[in-house]
């Protein structure tokens, strides 16, 4: 059957507003072209698609049948023509990121890929480290750890070994590490962080009986703020450190893994996931 796009358009405005006058405002037409080209669309196909009420319109059974098929029918071909581009199309490229590296190392860098690859529709996520790339859709995260995920193509990115760091006002109090006994120490949801520090230091660890964070974006926010004293990687934090916001009292890291770039090993990479793997490892060798 072979029905004018015009009156597809009008019908289904009219059937997601009820109303002509509303549909004729988001299509830039008059009311009564709009009212013309449904009752067009109802002609051809042989039957009503609206009730006309005295105050507005209600959808008949085909109506509400049609309707949602016309509007995904259209969202889709939006979604599609709004990846063309100065006569190319734009590729999507969903990258969850863990919050820590994103805004500490990969946000300072990432206007420089976006502007040498404008034909990647970039959609960044964050995260705190748990990441389902099926289930959630995405073309590549970022997460810490060991490289050691089932499914999952790994490539190494930098190292983040853990140390303590904490506002200026509570490094004072701390002149050796069995100081931080008398600190509350801030936690993340890896319970043996804390305690493998100690250890590596030589030191029996206290009782850990500190607040505990999903992210440590939020857990350096405590710290800075005086809650505490934090396990964090001081190098996704050095701008917070260099400017004295936060302090970083003891020397001693721990290594507990490191970042990585993963895509699942089913998915064969598109253009965009090249691109971008291509450029971040480059930074990443960069320094």
């Amino acid at each position: 059957m072979n029905l004018p796009l015009n009156a597809l358009r009008a019908f289904e405005a009219s059937a997601r507003h009820l109303s002509f006058t509303l549909a004729a405002q988001e299509l830039n037409v008059t009311q009564s072209a709009v009212s013309a080209q449904v009752k067009n669309l109802e002609q051809r196909l042989g039957l009503p698609l609206f009730r006309r009420l005295p105050r507005g319109l209600a959808l008949t059974d085909e109506g509400l049948a049609l309707q949602p098929l016309l509007s995904d029918s259209f969202n889709r071909m939006g979604a599609v023509l709004g990846q063309f581009e100065k006569g190319r199309l734009r590729e999507p490229l969903t990258v969850a990121v863990v919050g820590t590296y994103a805004v500490g190392w990969l946000m300072p860098r990432l206007d420089a890929f976006v502007r040498n690859h404008p034909f990647v529709d970039l959609r960044l996520q964050t995260h705190n480290n748990r990441v389902n790339l099926a289930g959630e859709g995405l073309d590549l995260a970022i997460r810490f750890g060991d490289g050691a995920w089932h499914g999952v193509q790994a490539d190494p990115l930098q190292q983040a070994p853990l140390s303590p760091v904490c506002a200026p006002a509570t490094a004072q109090r701390l002149h050796s590490i069995e100081d931080l006994r008398h600190e509350t120490l801030l936690r993340s949801y890896r319970a043996d962080e804390w305690p493998d520090w100690f250890a590596a230091a030589g030191v029996a660890p206290p009782m850990l009986r500190g607040p505990v964070f999903d992210t440590s974006l939020a857990m350096a926010s405590a710290a800075l703020q005086g809650f505490g004293v934090a396990l964090l990687p001081p190098s996704m934090f050095a701008p917070d450190l260099q400017q004295g916001r936060l302090v970083q009292p003891f020397e001693m890291q721990i290594s507990r893994g490191r970042y990585w770039l993963t895509r699942l090993k089913s998915r064969t990479p598109g253009r965009a996931m090249d691109e971008f793997r291509q450029w971040l490892l480059q930074q990443v060798g960069e320094g």
